[in-house]
């Protein structure tokens, strides 16, 4: 079994809040192609990472999916579709392997 977790920003690189409507709508494809979600909404995740000399801070939403098989090159293309629709250089979609207890 694979744990999936989308980090997706809050904010835009101007500082700017995302519509409401871009989370409402990856929740609504991934509860769509999957079956189900559970997203972290309620305390955003902070991110920090070095640039050059400053220190670069995003709020973060983190989705995740578990399933039993994991199909790399979906995952890839829905990658780049989320840089695209939330003007990123990079967004991190990362998996785990899991085993339920």
């Amino acid at each position: 079994m694979h744990l999936v977790q989308l980090l997706l920003p809050l904010y835009t690189n101007a500082g700017i809040p995302f519509e409401q409507r871009l989370f409402v709508d990856v929740r609504r494809e991934l509860v769509n192609q999957f079956g189900g979600i559970t997203a972290y909404t309620r305390a955003p995740v902070e991110g920090l990472w070095q640039d050059s000399d400053r220190i670069i801070r995003d709020d973060l939403l983190i989705y995740e999916i578990m399933l039993e098989g994991l199909d790399e090159s979906w995952w890839r293309e829905y990658r780049v579709v989320l840089e695209n629709r939330f003007h990123q250089e990079a967004l991190v979609i990362r998996t785990h392997e899991l085993r339920l207890l």
